[in-house]
This record gives structure tokens, C-alpha cells and sequence, in this order.
């Protein structure tokens, strides 16, 4: 198999589905539809005939107080543990942490997971979700740009809204990766009487001028493609080069070095592609560009750039101030940041625990090590599974 098919499978099974570590018969679980006829979003705009997908794992109980929300990761979707049938080769990403005797017990827990407004892949058919991508029913065509901007809140907002249709009130925790870790802590901010624990992985309490920097990379890849067209693409070739870029920062960003020269093609000394024409790509950049290409067309650009948004406005609570947003949290915490993370670096996950405790909330933090980076949430959080279950119980 070539490294580039090789790149290709893992990226798959890291963005979509994870681990086939548990060995024991499949937990098989169905992915559902939630539909709001309108939904008015926290910037105050309106959208009509909002659909999302969602999945749940375990039993919800008679007081319908044992429920576990995880929200996804920028990637991913809802498709957090099991399998959609027997035979499917990958189970949900955070199989190893969530399932039968397990450190998200569903035995005990009823564990619930929706998929983002303007998710990144609307073209998986494993997501259901509303965004640019998506039919203006006023119009009877893609949003495009039309599509108003959205916020951690309006995921928040939408998730709610689920869990309120399934008579739900009160939540045992909420958890969540990355941009999950963003909304489990607005959860915790905006709704403190919801939630009893929050978890945040690999996570942080609002995005600083480095970050927000750092993510605009993504959407001038995008932008500068001419396909783009100013987000108006739909009736004609999709920018799939900005996305390819895209997608390849992305995961560039989120791999640490350690892993990436494990996994990428060994360069030989002055190979004779490189010295022939600076146009040809060498091994590494080949290996991530053509796995990035191969994703691009189950994913939207212009989700992408909604999604950059989102995570670029954040700031938990949405006040004028970081610490104002975070007074209200009455939560259990816990931060669980990686050591080696370069996309969400240490440091804010630990700023976010300092001023939690300088405002006298119940934080722990713990630091989860490995040669991933970033994707130490993902593929090291076993290595937490004892510290998750004692904080659940």
C-alpha cells in the first residue's frame, strides 16, 4: 500500500471513526435526525428548517438524570463510540473510553452526541447538519454566504434543543476534544444550572491572538483558491485545492513532530524530484497533500470557514470578559490538556484552570502525555480512563 493510501486511511479513521481497541462484541447504535422548523442564532438571526444528526449510547433512566454529552471535535461529528453495523471496520472515536464497563459507562450513563451546524464533512453521509452547504428554503438554493455566522453558542444552543425533546433538564457532565472542548465549558458557563461536571480535552477558555492567527490559515486557503468564488461555488467546480490546503494545515497542525517523522515517507539526500523542478512535491509534503485530496470532496469549503469562525470568536460565556463569563460555572472541572499539543498549546487549558480557581470553582487538571500532539485527545485518552470514570462517579 502507498504511504499516501496509508495517510489516507488513518486520516479517515482519525476524522470520521476510531479505534478497534475493545475486544468485545460491538456496541451498534443509530444515527437520528433533529429538525427545528426556525432557530434564532446568538447574533440574532434567523434559520429556517435547522436539521441535525445525533446519536445516543446507553439507556436513559426513569429521572432522566443520567446523561453524558460529548461534543465533537472540528473533524468530526456525533459519531463518538460504537458502530453503525457488525461489520464496519472502524467504531466511533472515542470507542475506548465509552461503552459497556467502561470509563464512560453505559451501563450507567446515558451518553448523548450531536453533529455541529455548518459540520466540516456535510458530505459524509454519516452527518446531518445545517449550514452554506445547505438549501435556503427561501430561496430554493445553497446558502452560500448567505448563511448567517454562528457561534460555540448556537451549537450549544441546537444541542439543548435536543436534549430538551428528549425531556431531558439536567446533565451528569458534559465532555468534549478540542472545538468540544469549546462547548462543554460554554456549556458550563452559559447554563451552570444543566450541568454538574464539565471535562474539557485538549481545550481552552477563549482563543488568543496566536490562535485566532493560526486559524485564519485555514480560511486563506480556501480564500485564495479562485474556485472559492467568493463562497458562490455551487453550481460550478468546488475549490477543492483551497480545501485540499486546508485540511492538510489542519492536520499538519494537529500532529506533533514525534509522530509526523514516524509516519511520513523517509526523504533520501537531494532526491532527484526535488532537484529536477521546484513544482515537484517532495515525499513528506506528497504523502499529506495527496491524503488531504483524497478527503476534499466530502467536505465544504465554505463549512470550513464557518467552523474558523466559530472557534476564532470564542470565549466562554460570551461576556465583555473572559472571567465574567466564567463566574457563573458552578461545574465540576476538569482540564485535561496535552503535554505536547502546538494547536491548542498547554498553556490555555492551564490559564483556564488558574482563573477558575482564582474564582474559587472545583478544578482539577491533569496533563495527558504522548508522541501525538494535539491528537493525544483523541488517540492517548485512555490514559485517563481511571481519572474519568472517579471524576464521573
Amino acid at each position: 500500500m502507498k504511504c499516501t493510501a496509508k495517510l489516507a486511511l488513518w486520516l479517515t479513521t482519525l476524522l470520521f471513526s476510531l479505534t478497534g481497541w475493545a475486544q468485545q462484541q460491538p456496541m451498534l447504535v443509530e444515527k437520528q435526525r433533529f429538525t427545528l422548523d426556525e432557530y434564532v442564532t446568538h447574533g440574532g438571526e434567523t434559520i429556517q428548517e435547522l436539521q441535525v444528526g445525533w446519536e445516543a449510547y446507553g439507556q436513559l433512566n426513569e429521572n432522566k438524570d443520567n446523561v453524558i454529552l460529548i461534543t465533537h471535535f472540528f473533524s468530526g461529528n456525533s459519531h463518538a463510540a460504537g458502530k453503525y453495523s457488525s461489520d464496519d471496520e472502524q467504531a466511533g472515536y472515542w470507542d475506548a473510553i465509552i461503552g459497556p464497563g467502561k470509563a464512560i459507562d453505559t451501563d450507567k450513563y446515558y451518553v448523548v452526541s450531536v453533529d455541529s451546524l455548518v459540520n466540516a464533512y456535510p458530505h459524509l453521509p454519516s452527518v446531518i447538519t445545517t449550514g452554506p452547504a445547505s438549501i435556503n428554503p427561501a430561496t430554493g438554493k445553497p446558502y452560500g454566504l448567505d448563511f448567517p455566522v454562528v457561534t460555540i453558542r448556537d451549537f450549544v444552543n441546537v444541542q439543548k434543543a435536543v436534549l430538551e425533546s428528549l425531556g431531558i433538564k439536567k446533565l451528569h457532565a458534559v465532555i468534549g476534544a478540542s472545538m468540544g472542548s469549546l462547548q462543554a465549558i460554554e456549556w458550563a458557563a452559559s447554563y451552570p444550572d444543566w450541568v454538574e461536571r464539565m471535562v474539557s480535552v485538549i481545550g481552552t477558555a477563549s482563543m488568543d491572538a496566536w490562535t485566532i492567527a493560526g486559524l485564519e490559515a485555514w480560511s486563506q486557503a480556501i480564500k485564495l483558491d479562485p474556485n472559492w468564488n467568493g463562497g458562490d461555488y455551487y453550481d460550478a467546480e468546488a475549490p477543492l485545492d483551497g480545501v485540499t490546503m486546508a485540511q492538510a494545515l489542519i492536520t499538519h497542525g494537529a500532529m506533533h513532530p514525534t509522530i509526523f517523522n514516524q509516519l511520513a515517507p523517509a526523504q533520501e539526500t537531494l532526491p532527484e524530484q526535488g532537484l529536477d523542478t521546484v513544482d515537484n512535491q517532495l515525499p513528506a509534503a506528497q504523502w499529506l497533500y495527496e491524503s488531504s485530496r483524497q478527503r476534499a470532496p466530502l467536505a465544504d469549503a465554505n463549512h470550513i470557514l464557518y467552523l474558523v469562525r466559530a472557534n476564532q470568536l470564542f470565549v466562554a460565556g460570551h461576556q465583555k470578559t473572559l472571567q465574567q463569563g466564567l463566574q457563573n460555572i458552578s461545574a465540576k472541572t476538569l482540564f485535561l490538556p496535552a503535554s505536547n499539543d502546538l494547536l491548542l498549546m498547554p498553556y490555555m487549558a492551564e490559564a483556564a484552570a488558574e482563573q477558575l480557581q482564582s474564582l474559587n470553582k472545583d478544578v482539577t487538571i491533569e496533563h495527558i502525555n504522548g508522541p501525538w500532539g494535539h491528537l493525544d485527545g483523541i488517540y492517548s485518552i485512555q490514559q485517563k480512563a481511571t481519572t474519568l470514570k472517579t471524576f464521573l462517579e
